[in-house]
């Protein structure tokens, strides 16, 4: 890892930071803050994976997993209203779905990176930030995964009730769930902007958008 890397780094550890802080705050009914920041990591990964390559994108991925660790275990040990701030499954659930989603982020991205400048980051944000939901959302409330943490069941998120507050009757964390995802899809295309503006301050590369 070299010093051109490290505002990556820096990024990554900033952006999960204040995920990590904004989610305990809620926005509205169905979201948090942090599903305001967190996106913004795919964002970073994808300029890094353009500008140096897969090997330093994984590097920068790894250290902010190494953050999010440290940020749970400092979360653990806080105890709110209704137990420690953030619970082992919760813990798990972050980690998997941070790491997973941004590996399959940088396959994707390496894959497509030949094609149109929007193809590569616009794909791996959306397939990511998909996974990304699925693997958190379930391992974190699901009553499948239950038994991961008996004592702290998360049966406030495993009620019932209309669908985004219209739709058929589901687990509350399925409304929790796709609202977080519509707000990711919105940000990946929102990302395009400053992907495109940054890339071409730092290499010089001065074609339009509508460019290949």
């Amino acid at each position: 890892m070299t010093r051109k890397h490290l505002p990556g780094i820096l990024a990554m550890a900033a952006i999960v930071v204040a995920s990590n802080i904004l989610v305990q705050h809620l926005l509205g009914q169905w979201l948090t803050w942090g599903a305001l920041t967190y996106p913004f990591a795919f964002l970073v990964t994808d300029l890094m994976n353009r500008l140096y390559g897969p090997g330093p994108a994984r590097r920068v991925v790894l250290a902010g997993f190494v953050v999010g660790v440290i940020c749970s275990l400092i979360g653990s040990q806080i105890m709110g209203e209704f137990g420690p701030l953030v619970t082992l499954r919760v813990a798990l659930a972050s980690g998997s779905a941070f790491l997973a989603a941004q590996l399959v982020d940088i396959f994707v991205f390496d894959r497509l990176r030949d094609g149109q400048w929007w193809r590569a980051p616009l794909a791996s944000t959306l397939v990511g930030s998909s996974l990304d939901t699925v693997i958190f959302f379930t391992i974190a409330f699901s009553a499948s995964f239950n038994g991961l943490e008996p004592v702290n069941t998360p049966l406030w998120a495993q009620e019932t009730l209309p669908m985004l507050g219209v739709g058929p009757v589901a687990p509350l964390w399925t409304s929790l769930a796709i609202a977080d995802w519509m707000v990711k899809l919105s940000l990946a295309l929102l990302a395009l902007v400053p992907f495109r503006v940054i890339v071409q301050h730092l290499t010089g590369d001065t074609r339009k958008f509508i460019d290949t």
